[in-house]
């Protein structure tokens, strides 16, 4: 899909530095996919939650002295 963008040259070009990627199309594919990934992960931390394990110091404390 072709698109018309005003991208900030300077993040661009660290961008490029950084990763040594060459074209500004490959940074910006690079970028947009690392973010959606970022944010599936986010997604997926917050639907799991958290686990309530019911465990006393004293229950942690001895587990760790047994490994």
């Amino acid at each position: 899909m072709r698109s018309t963008l005003e991208l900030p040259e300077e993040l661009i070009a660290e961008a490029q530095l950084m990763t040594g990627i060459r074209t500004k199309r490959e940074v910006v594919a690079t970028a947009l996919a690392e973010m959606v990934q970022r944010l599936r992960v986010e997604r997926l931390i917050a639907r799991l939650g958290h686990i309530d394990l019911d465990l006393a110091q004293e229950d942690l404390e001895r587990m760790r002295a047994e490994e």
